[in-house]
């Protein structure tokens, strides 16, 4: 194998669980790993956290500045450790970020960072083979726990090259001052693309706001039933080996009075597709014009699982078929904060049951170190 155009020639670390990704479904999988008895350990036996990210906060710590703690949305507490005392002013991605470094060091959980993992292949006596950017391991089981946000979705259409302002994404949104004065058009039915709305709108001097279908809004609490339900539609899609949907596609966005009043002075006045962009803006079907300097695109994400390809796991549908946390096509390998399990509450409860199915797989499948 050659890394960088150089090849390795030191031995495949053996362990027995390696968990790829720290944010909450990786730091939960870590966290009930070592109450069920392993031990962070860089050899045989043990578990190893790699994260590709410069430091603690899993995709946090990427966030827009304006996005502060008291505008997060469904934060749930990671497992063993709550979040109290928080400052609701402050940037989510300071807030988090220090938190999950507190979690971290609280349980001992040892990650290696920024440690990218680059491919997993079948490997020797039972093991799998991880290639990453710290040399080659072999675990006896891996979590993949890496979550959406290094796949950005940019949807493509007709004239997209010919735009001569700005497109990103929200992955790379840096808060609303950078648009002072210019003409937005922001893309997404999602949350994201009303809080960009939100933000923009005062600053900007103009916006316009296109989705595929018409955004749904529910009004009052969201319980556990209806939570329940969302989930049992995701989790339909990727037992079938579907591309797993996001549990908001399903539960509709939750309303509020910013979202009230935004509807109020036509901020939040949605449009549907446009058909082409132009080098100053967008066209519809009907001939209407939005002239604009940037296009936002705030279109959602994707599974980050490409490190995944080399053991073929992926279904005829598209998607990689999961059984709980379980990969259906190879038992050693458990995807968190995938489909059903991708949000705050859904990673803690998915790193509890891929550590439980490991457990057993490991009592009775041993192998050689």
């Amino acid at each position: 194998m050659k890394q960088n155009g150089t090849p390795r020639t030191e031995a495949p670390r053996p362990v027995d669980v390696l968990v790829a990704g720290a944010g909450q479904a990786g730091l939960s999988a870590a966290y009930h790993l070592r109450r069920s008895g392993l031990e962070p350990a860089d050899g045989p036996g043990g578990f190893v956290v790699l994260d590709h990210a410069p430091r603690p906060g899993g995709a946090w710590q990427f966030r827009w500045p304006t996005l502060t703690y008291g505008r997060v949305h469904g934060m749930h507490a990671l497992p063993g450790m709550e979040l109290t005392g928080a400052d609701e002013t402050r940037p989510s991605s300071e807030v988090i970020g220090a938190y999950f470094r507190a979690y971290e060091e609280r349980f001992g959980l040892r990650v290696r960072r920024p440690v990218d993992v680059r491919a997993v292949r079948e490997g020797e006596g039972g093991r799998l083979l991880v290639e990453t950017s710290d040399g080659v391991w072999a675990p006896r089981a891996l979590i993949s726990a890496t979550g959406t946000w290094d796949r950005p979705f940019w949807p493509r259409y007709p004239g997209q090259e010919e735009f001569r302002g700005r497109q990103l994404h929200t992955a790379g949104y840096p808060g609303p001052d950078t648009f002072a004065g210019q003409r937005v058009l922001v893309v997404g039915g999602g949350t994201s693309a009303v809080q960009h709305l939100l933000e923009i709108a005062p600053v900007a001097a103009a916006t316009a706001w296109a989705t595929r279908r018409p955004p749904e809004f529910h009004d009052g609490p969201f319980d556990e039933d209806q939570g329940r339900q969302a989930v049992a539609r995701v989790d339909e899609r990727v037992r079938q080996g579907l591309p797993p949907r996001s549990v908001v596609s399903v539960t509709g966005l939750p309303m509020n009075e910013a979202i009230r009043r935004g509807m109020a002075d036509g901020t939040l006045s949605r449009r549907p597709m446009f058909e082409r962009l132009t080098p100053e803006g967008a066209v519809w079907a009907d001939g209407t014009v939005f002239e604009a300097d940037v296009v936002l695109w705030a279109t959602g994400f994707r599974a980050a699982v490409d490190h995944l390809a080399p053991l073929r796991l992926r279904e005829p549908g598209g998607g990689i078929q999961v059984e709980g946390t379980r990969v259906v096509r190879d038992p050693r390998v458990h995807l968190v904060g995938y489909g059903p399990s991708a949000s705050t509450i859904g990673a803690n409860r998915a790193g509890r049951a891929a550590v439980r199915e490991i457990r057993a797989l490991l009592a009775r499948e041993p192998v050689a170190v």
